[in-house]
């Protein structure tokens, strides 16, 4: 299965593969098991702090004091990293990306590379680009490797493979592995793909990674991830590449303290991450001699120009929204059909993607019951509901300006408008409810409304209450004159 970019224009959306996710009975048990014991976890951990509060208000601000000097701070960072011996490309777009990686990794005659932390090569279509130039790329996260096995896309940004329990990734392992017979102990299965991944470890000399985050006053990268794969790819190929989005640049190495103590807690539940990795450019005799970093863009410099939506960039990929989100929880991640599924995916895939651009990224910012959850856990306070009306507003907007309605939309901007109009006077205002008064016999039942026209779709999913006889104005001048 190829994953999925952003620019792709005729994808299936949410509503379309949400219907088909929800008859799998299997996917929903598999998701409400692994997501709530995440977040039952993650509540005791957090407990444990008493200044939890303020360290994501600190998050927050470190975050708002970057997007705000972004370009500054990429400057300084740049700087360091060319001090330390690294090598700095810039991206504009995942096309541009693909081709610089591309590029470097043929410069050395390699025809395989190994991968780790890779949600941002996903958002790009790297594997996919790599393979067209003969260049097979092997996933190193446990997860990853199970669904780059099984053909499949990820469904969550920390565990990929989330949909899968452990008797369906023993069956996927004795198909594709050759390790022989093993059980589905989590040790057995974390064994089998350690032996696997060994040789690809000490045989391949170009490591492609992730970044949490990179530090501009130092040059410093990081990753932390739970395996120990991530230490392999970062220290044993002789040419590390990090493709990392301009958003994860903070400003000082003291600022790690802060979004090390609030990733952990708040993605794994963990004190703090089994594997930190950090590292500043080239050390001769010491990991890889050869650093390279793609600074991708992809559409993140058009979300720092929307004052609401730009909040969305503060995101540190903790994935604390999904294990709390109901819709993600009963649909899964393959039903945002990106690379970033979730409540943070629903506002980040349409404003990379650009509102407008396809009806399957504009269908993300629909697939939220707006509850407010995903806020309360959000370790750095991004407001996901109040960006999905915001983005739920210029999608309106833009179907507008283009004349793009659905069988639906166009009676429901009339009886909206209508309403509005009715509104606007009180003469009106009462007119319509003595309309309304009338239609209640034909529309209602007992104290409910059950159809009206034109947007039948809005009452099949709720339950309207009929206008009452008497009205609020017509009971005040009855006892009040």
């Amino acid at each position: 299965m190829t994953k999925k970019t952003f620019t792709e224009t005729n994808s299936p959306t949410f509503t379309q593969l949400a219907k088909k996710e929800l008859s799998n009975s299997q996917l929903r048990t598999n998701l409400r098991v692994a997501t709530h014991t995440i977040r039952d976890k993650r509540k005791s951990v957090v407990q444990e702090l008493s200044d939890w509060q303020q360290l994501r208000q600190t998050g927050r601000e470190i975050k708002e004091h970057v997007m705000d000097n972004l370009d500054t701070y990429l400057i300084q960072l740049e700087a360091s990293i060319q001090q330390a011996g690294g090598v700095v490309h810039w991206a504009s777009d995942a096309k541009e990306a693909n081709r610089i990686i591309s590029s470097i990794i043929k410069s050395h005659n390699a025809k395989e590379v190994i991968k780790v932390k890779s949600i941002t090569t996903d958002e790009i279509g790297l594997n996919e680009a790599l393979a067209k130039e003969g260049i097979q790329a092997f996933e190193t996260d446990l997860a990853e490797l199970i669904v780059q096995l099984a053909n499949e896309t990820s469904s969550h940004i920390l565990v990929p493979a989330i949909h899968k329990n452990r008797a369906e990734i023993r069956e996927l392992f004795l198909k594709t592995l050759g390790q022989g017979s093993f059980s589905d102990d989590p040790k057995e299965l974390a064994m089998a793909a350690r032996s696997y991944l060994r040789k690809k470890f000490l045989n391949t000399k170009v490591g492609i990674s992730g970044a949490n985050f990179a530090v501009a006053q130092t040059g410093t990268v990081g990753v932390v991830e739970s395996e120990g794969n991530g230490r392999m790819c970062l220290t044993l190929p002789q040419v590390l590449i990090t493709v990392m989005g301009i958003e994860k640049t903070i400003p000082t190495f003291q600022d790690l303290e802060v979004l090390l103590q609030l990733l952990p807690r708040s993605s794994t539940a963990e004190r703090m991450n089994p594997y930190t990795s950090l590292w500043t450019g080239v050390t001769k005799g010491d990991g890889p001699q050869e650093f390279h970093i793609v600074l991708l863009d992809n559409g993140r410099t058009k979300v720092l120009d929307d004052p609401i939506g730009k909040q969305t960039l503060n995101c540190i990929r903790c994935s604390a929204c999904l294990n709390v989100c109901p819709v993600y929880e009963r649909s899964g991640g393959h039903a945002y059909n990106s690379s970033y599924p979730g409540p943070i995916g629903a506002i980040l895939t349409p404003q990379l993607a650009g509102i407008g651009h396809s009806k399957n990224s504009d269908s993300l910012a629909y697939a939220s019951t707006l509850c407010g959850a995903c806020y309360q856990v959000c370790p750095v306070e991004i407001n996901i509901p109040n960006i999905l009306i915001h983005l739920r507003g210029k999608i309106v907007e833009n179907n507008t300006k283009s004349h793009r309605f659905s069988i639906h939309s166009a009676p429901e901007r009339m009886a909206m408008e209508a309403m509005c109009w009715s509104f606007m006077e009180s003469t009106r205002f009462e007119t319509a409810q003595k309309l309304a008064r009338n239609g209640n016999g034909v529309f209602s039942s007992s104290y409910l409304v059950n159809a009206l026209p034109g947007i039948s779709h809005w009452t099949n999913s709720r339950n309207l209450p009929s206008v009452p006889s008497e009205t609020f104005r017509m009971w005040w001048r009855k006892h009040h004159g």
